[in-house]
């Protein structure tokens, strides 16, 4: 027998999802991650072994029934775009199906997006000619993986004006990084702070807050007002923390909408990346046996782009000049020679030549690196080509004498303009 009441609440969320536009920003330049995202925006920074960072908001979006999705782009955008144009432009235009880019235009007043807010004001047209009920803006920079339709029926099931995606963050990491807001026993926001100092923490959990995650979820028409009253104010910032939320709590139904695993009522896998260490933390969960991203996951697929490569190689069966890769990942067109990997991501068209040793790194794409290196707890970019003998990770000091850079915690970045190829440069 058919169990109706499902059935009923499937057509019900679908109804809601297509009636949805999300909006995804995607401008932001990252700049705690330094010369990783020096010549990239931040959503377009390779993750996991094959994808990029905004591959995870574009698939919540596809698995969760929202197919009208515009990515909002402006800082260094010209990678984000091209990965954009190439893997995410299968989609349905007859079925009212697409992925817009929307880059900073001067569309309205001859300016670049001055803020969150903004960046959505000056596409206000745009978005009016698709005629959504719900307006959904999401964060383009972080890693999770998330059903948006039970966002919506919880939304349209408390007649809210606005709905904040958000999670319990220990106070230390939530502090001048995230809005925080406090809740009443309903779940309605009766107090929000844009990145404090001091967050304050939730009641009876004295080292938690409830921290925003950046998605918000809106009625159309009164999105539009928000936005439109907000561009006339000379002293804005035309930020949705700053500008729109605070204001709006007190006279709207503002509610916060918790992120939890659905199977098991706790807080769900999600990760800023915004820093280097945290960015090689989130990549180093992936090669454990049982991480908690599942990147496997046949019912809630990661999309991207993908080149058409030659599978992954391993060659040489030599003492001490063997090529084989041990709790790791390694992608498409990578030949593992005479190596030695454990630990590490391997991503694209790598190349890891023999007595070498890679040991707890994030090696990016067309990476080649040479003979009897050896690299430890490091994160070498794209492009790069490390030089026979050279040791990444081993000695601190030693890498930031040759112009390395060496976070607090002994973590090493390698860019191709660190090691004198200057990619980058014009002249």
């Amino acid at each position: 027998m058919i169990d109706t009441k499902q059935t009923d609440d499937q057509r019900f969320v679908s109804r809601l999802t297509r009636d949805t536009i999300a909006l995804i920003l995607a401008g932001g330049q990252g700049s705690r991650l330094h010369e990783l995202t020096e010549w990239r925006a931040k959503p377009a920074l390779y993750f996991g072994g094959k994808f990029r960072i905004i591959d995870f908001a574009l698939s919540n979006c596809i698995n969760s029934g929202v197919r009208r999705i515009g990515v909002l782009t402006q800082y260094k955008a010209h990678s984000l775009i091209r990965h954009l144009v190439n893997g995410w432009s299968w989609f349905q235009a007859a079925q009212r199906e697409f992925v817009d880019i929307l880059p900073a235009s001067q569309r309205v007043g001859g300016e670049w997006y001055r803020g969150t807010a903004d960046a959505i004001y000056q596409n206000l047209d745009i978005i009016r000619t698709h005629e959504p009920g719900h307006v959904l803006i999401l964060a383009g920079d972080h890693i999770y993986k998330m059903d948006y339709g039970p966002l919506l029926a919880a939304h349209h099931a408390e007649n809210a004006d606005m709905t904040i995606s958000c999670l319990e963050l220990p106070l230390e990491e939530a502090a001048g990084q995230f809005g925080v807001m406090t809740v009443d026993k309903t779940g309605r926001i009766i107090d929000f702070h844009e990145k404090p100092e001091k967050p304050n923490p939730i009641p009876g959990k004295p080292d938690l807050c409830l921290a925003s995650m950046g998605n918000y979820l809106f009625n159309t028409e009164f999105l539009y007002e928000q936005l439109i009253r907000n561009a006339d104010m000379k002293e804005s910032n035309h930020d949705f923390g700053r500008d729109i939320i605070p204001p709006i709590i007190k006279n709207y139904r503002v509610l916060a909408y918790p992120f939890r695993d659905p199977e098991t009522g706790k807080q769900a896998y999600w990760r800023d990346v915004g820093t280097l260490d945290a960015f090689w933390e989130a990549n180093m969960e992936l090669v454990s046996v049982t991480p908690q991203l599942n990147l496997y996951d046949k019912k809630w697929p990661v999309f991207t782009h993908q080149w058409q490569t030659a599978p992954a190689k391993f060659v040489f069966d030599e003492h001490e000049r063997r090529g084989q890769a041990i709790q790791s990942m390694v992608s498409g067109d990578c030949v593992i020679s005479g190596a030695s990997v454990h630990g590490s991501l391997i991503f694209q068209r790598c190349r890891v030549h023999s007595y070498s040793h890679v040991t707890d790194s994030v090696i990016l794409p067309d990476v080649d690196i040479g003979r009897n290196c050896r690299i430890h707890r490091a994160i070498v970019d794209r492009g790069s080509v490390i030089p026979n003998g050279m040791e990444i990770g081993i000695d601190a000091a030693a890498d930031r004498e040759r112009g390395f850079r060496v976070t607090d915690s002994g973590l090493t970045l390698v860019t191709p303009d660190m090691i004198g190829m200057n990619l980058h440069h014009t002249r």
